[in-house]
C-alpha cells in the first residue's frame, strides 16, 4: 500500500470537498466528491444523478475516469466526501459502493482510500478491507504461463 504525507491526505480531501458542492443530485440532494492522487496529477469526480437511476454515476468512477483519460494509471490513494451526510452517520454510509469497489480494485489495487467524515476527521482503508473476497478476471495468458 502506498504511504501519503499528513499534507497529501489534507489536500486530497480537500479536493474531494470541493468537487462534491458540484454533484448533479436533483433525487438523492446527497452530494459526493472524489478525488483521486496519481502519478501525474490530482483527478476529482463528483456524483451525477439521472432519473433513470441506473444510468447515474458516481463521485469515485468519475475521478478515477479522469484519471484513465489522463494516462495516469497509477493511482496512489482516493479520498472520499459524502458533504451532505450526517454528522451521525454510521461508517458504512460513507463507503464507496459495490461498482466503485470494483473499479477501485481494477484500477487502484494499491491505493489509500481515506474515507472523509462530516466531523472533519477521516478513515484510511484498502480496498482488501472493503472488498475482501473480489471477483477477478483472470487473464488467459496469466493463467497459461
Amino acid at each position: 500500500m502506498n504511504t501519503l504525507s499528513p499534507d497529501e491526505q489534507l489536500k486530497l480531501i480537500e479536493r474531494a470537498r470541493q468537487v462534491a458542492a458540484n454533484a448533479y443530485v436533483p433525487h438523492s440532494h446527497f452530494r459526493v466528491g472524489a478525488a483521486v492522487l496519481g502519478e501525474r496529477g490530482t483527478y476529482a469526480g463528483a456524483n451525477v444523478e439521472n432519473a433513470s437511476f441506473g444510468l447515474g454515476h458516481c463521485a469515485e468512477r468519475s475521478a478515477l475516469s479522469a484519471a484513465v483519460a489522463a494516462g495516469d494509471r497509477k493511482i496512489r490513494a482516493i479520498a472520499v466526501a459524502c458533504i451532505d451526510a450526517d454528522t451521525a452517520s454510521a461508517p458504512d454510509e460513507l463507503m464507496p459502493c459495490g461498482a466503485c469497489r470494483q473499479w477501485i480494485l481494477e484500477l487502484a489495487k494499491d491505493a489509500v482510500i481515506l474515507i472523509a467524515r462530516p466531523d472533519g476527521s477521516s478513515e484510511s482503508v484498502t480496498i482488501s478491507d472493503l472488498l475482501p473476497k473480489p471477483f477477478r478476471l483472470i487473464d488467459k495468458r496469466e493463467r497459461d504461463s
